[in-house]
């Protein structure tokens, strides 16, 4: 099926380019490199043209050409099906009766096509059609850096490059016909240069249908890499800046590696400036790679290191190497960069380190690379290299910003005369800043005239306030439980999963799911394809200059505190109030240092419903040194990755800190050190979620917490000094129990009917067996003891009364001897891994339960 054949010398291609290509466009450099028709590559034929592919419109993805009478109903058609059905906008005439002359809606087609498959047949060359085809195709692929992919359809491949057997003939006849001699020139130039691309061949009794799939995922591949960047819903204003960066700062014909910051205010558009230029010039590249967010990205899990994977990914398509930690990439990205000609976008960077790491310098890269960053911070530009340009993005023009208001106020319809005075008034007050516009354009949408005046007016009470305070128009027209969402989100969760917030916000009765959805309509935040809450730079500011406006010098008296040094100077001066709401910490700010509690800390915060502290680091965490006795009573969220206790007085009045503390729901403490036991928390009567884990130093946990009737979730893992959990639990509403990873050598009894579990993780334990009252956990679905080497058996109460149970996972149980036979279990246990049966039992690495004869 496959073959390699050298490419077409140098005349043929010459004769060609002559022939079909526009007297004022450059030739593209010819490629005299073997191929492999069975793998076709990335840019194998690509012209250096300054056109680009991202700015031409194309109505399809796939145009095919081919002889109707060959290959219509067999390959051809099938190929087509395939093409169709993977999604791919795939064109084929379905003109059985055209006559020999090709049309000018077929040549438009070609011509809005981005890839073009060559199905070449034994009578492929007899068609003047087909030609006239071939002709225009290599035109577009000149002109338009079209894509092509010849098929050698039971017929050699060097017929066409040699014009031999049919394909000679064919050709022969037609050049018999006067006035077909500059046609024939050009159909032999065409037929000479499809020999020097990637493709297929397909021979008698070869598997044609393996080759449609490869044909299929190849195309499928390409587009992908195609496809450009979402730049903007309406891009207005934008063309120019693309050109102005293009001609004047990128200079992508030149040599020499060269680094180019888009500097300017948040909200001016400098990510979208960033995402219009790379769709306009990534085709120039052998590879291309936009990392978005890095300033947020760098500190989510991952950090920096997931970004230089996602880079290497980019560059290394095939098995890329994996690095560990952002010193192993720096030296991997480097070594692996010096030879590649690469376009890298480094979007929304605010801190040297980030450059460091993804783009050290221009030597890192290879001849015409470029390197665009986009930042508000000038100087880091300055401080990471000489060798750089900035363009800074200016405002819209005046007509450029009425025309981006109109499309947002008026949805693209005209604006009405009554209105005109009214929205020139607004795009004044905006000052050109592309959010401003958008935001504003939204809030009016739909509003009559009378409430676009009031508007107005509201906005003329502050003639010289600046971007932030405009935005604050949006925010000041919300309910009130939607401001306290909204500011919730901008001080402490932009960036953070959605489902996370709501499982949060809801702690505090805030409806979070509605007012998200209401504050997406206000367009004051987005939910990203991944779910994440993504809000711009502009409204961020203005969200947390509101919060700061609440007490200008007095932090204590604000509602949310955010920085590591004001909840510093709070909780260890013990100067906060009743004014404060939520305290969060969150990793880049845990990451500056410790913050010592003591018995004060929380005594005057008697309104504070959530305190997190996020660390990711051993050295920086929550340390209590002479005890913390009091939590404030109206506290819902109590989250701390990272908390030490310092000696026993704080262990002993932990207990105390959370007695009667009625409204807390959600407790997750991770990482703690200096605590052995977990006290009583039968005073937590609403708690619904309790997530301990890595507690280091515990081994006793409170019978309390095994009664606790409101509790959804109870996960307690990596606590490896824990041999005992409880003797004996009931609690109704717990839904899913884990405690996985501790030292656990005893499972409780289970009293009553504890029918809303549905997922118990005890993998990884020291547990020996269960008592027979787990078959009370009548709604159990998932039940895990992998890797549990004591285990020795299994009760049959786990079949006869888990009626509900869809996995059972026993992998290397390998101590397990024991299991219930078909006489002893009610109904019998299926030991099948299809998706099918009701229950899945996975055994793997039973080694001395293998032996038992009765096992299946």
């Amino acid at each position: 099926m496959d073959l390699r054949w050298s490419l077409l010398g140098l005349a043929a291609f010459a004769l060609f380019v002559k022939i079909t290509r526009s007297k004022d466009r450059p030739a593209s450099p010819n490629n005299k490199n073997n191929v492999d028709l069975s793998k076709p590559q990335v840019g194998a034929s690509s012209s250096s043209s300054s056109s680009s592919s991202s700015t031409h419109s194309f109505t399809h993805d796939v145009f095919l050409s081919f002889r109707g009478p060959d290959t219509r109903n067999n390959f051809t058609g099938h190929l087509y099906r395939n093409l169709v059905q993977e999604g791919i906008n795939t064109f084929i005439d379905n003109d059985l009766t055209r006559g020999e002359d090709i049309t000018k809606e077929l040549l438009d087609v070609i011509e809005a096509s981005r890839i073009s498959i060559v199905v070449f047949s034994a009578n492929y060359a007899s068609s003047k059609c087909c030609l006239d085809e071939l002709v225009k195709i290599f035109q577009c692929k000149e002109s338009k850096q079209q894509i092509v992919y010849p098929i050698f359809y039971k017929i050699d491949p060097s017929e066409t490059r040699y014009q031999k057997g049919q394909v000679g003939e064919a050709i022969a006849h037609l050049s018999k016909y006067k006035g077909n001699s500059e046609k024939v020139e050009s159909w032999k130039a065409a037929l000479q240069q499809v020999a020097s691309l990637y493709g297929w061949q397909i021979k008698d009794g070869g598997h044609e249908a393996n080759v449609i799939d490869e044909i299929v995922k190849e195309i499928s591949t390409k587009i992908m890499k195609c496809t450009p960047l979402n730049v903007a819903k309406y891009p207005v204003g934008i063309e120019s800046r693309v050109d102005d960066i293009c001609k004047q700062y990128l200079n992508v014909g030149q040599d020499n590696p060269h680094m180019v910051g888009i500097w300017g205010i948040g909200g001016i558009g400098k990510s979208t400036l960033a995402k219009a230029v790379f769709n306009s010039i990534s085709h120039e590249f052998e590879h291309s790679c936009f990392l978005r967010n890095v300033r947020e990205e760098s500190f989510s899990y991952g950090g920096l290191v997931k970004l230089q994977n996602i880079f290497l990914s980019k560059i290394i398509e095939r098995n890329p190497p994996k690095v560990n930690n952002v010193d192993e990439g720096i030296t991997v990205l480097e070594q692996k960069l010096s030879q590649k000609k690469v376009l890298l976008v480094l979007d929304d960077v605010n801190h040297l380190d980030q450059l460091r790491a993804l783009a050290g310098g221009c030597d890192w890269f290879g001849q015409r690379s470029r390197i665009i960053i986009t930042t508000r911070d000038i100087n880091l530009l300055s401080a990471h290299t000489v060798n750089y340009s900035i363009y800074e993005v200016k405002e819209l023009n005046h007509q450029e910003a009425l025309e981006l208001f109109n499309l947002n106020a008026f949805k693209g319809n005209k604006c009405m005369d009554d209105f005109f005075e009214l929205a020139t008034n607004v795009i004044r007050y905006a000052k050109g800043i592309p959010l401003v516009l958008e935001v504003l354009g939204s809030d009016l949408c739909s509003k009559d005239k009378d409430e676009w005046k009031d508007a107005l007016e509201y906005y003329n009470k502050y003639p010289n306030q600046d971007v932030q305070q405009t935005l604050k128009r949006s925010y000041e027209g919300l309910e009130d439980r939607m401001k306290e969402v909204f500011l919730h989100i901008v001080c402490f969760f932009k960036g953070y999963k959605e489902g996370s917030v709501i499982h949060v916000l809801q702690r505090c009765d805030l409806n979070p799911k509605y007012a998200l959805r209401v504050l997406v309509e206000k367009a004051l935040i987005k939910i990203e394809k991944n779910n994440s809450i993504w809000m711009h730079d502009l409204l961020e500011d203005m969200g947390k200059e509101i919060v700061r406006q609440e007490s200008r010098d007095e932090i204590g008296q604000r509602s949310r505190l955010w920085l590591y040094e004001d909840v510093l100077e709070v909780l260890e001066e013990n100067i906060g109030t009743d004014k404060i709401k939520a305290i969060v910490l969150r990793r880049e700010e845990m990451y500056r240092g410790d913050i010592k509690l003591n018995r004060g800390s929380f005594t005057n915060l008697k309104n504070l419903q959530i305190f997190i502290a996020d660390s990711n680091d051993d050295h920086n965490k929550i340390l209590c040194g002479e005890g913390v006795d009091y939590f404030p009573n109206k506290l819902r969220v109590l989250h701390l990755n990272g908390f030490s206790y310092m000696g026993g007085p704080c262990t002993n009045s932990l207990g105390e800190g959370l007695k009667n503390m009625r409204y807390l729901k959600y407790i997750k403490l991770w990482d703690c050190y200096g605590l052995t036991r977990i006290p009583d928390l039968s005073g937590l009567t609403n708690l619904e979620y309790l997530y301990l884990s890595d507690w280091h130093d515990l081994v006793e946990v409170h019978p309390s917490v095994g009664r606790l009737d409101k509790l959804v979730v109870l996960k307690l893992v990596c606590c490896f000094k824990l041999h005992m959990f409880q003797e004996r639990i009931n609690m109704k509403s717990l839904e899913t129990l884990s405690l996985h990873w501790n030292s656990l050598k005893f499972f409780p009894e289970i009293e009553g009917d504890m029918k809303s579990l549905n997922r118990l993780d005890l993998s990884e334990t020291d547990i020996k067996e269960l008592p027979c009252s787990v078959g009370n956990l009548t709604g159990l679905k998932s039940l895990s003891l992998y890797r549990c080497h004591n285990l020795t058996n299994v009760p049959s109460s786990i079949f006869y009364g888990l009626q509900c149970l869809e996995d059972l996972d026993l992998r290397e149980c390998n101590n397990l001897v024991t299991f219930p036979t078909e006489s002893e279990s009610r109904p019998p246990p299926v030991f099948s891994t299809n998706l099918t049966s009701r229950l899945q039992v996975h055994l793997n690495g039973c080694k001395r339960l293998e032996e038992i004869s009765e096992f299946p």
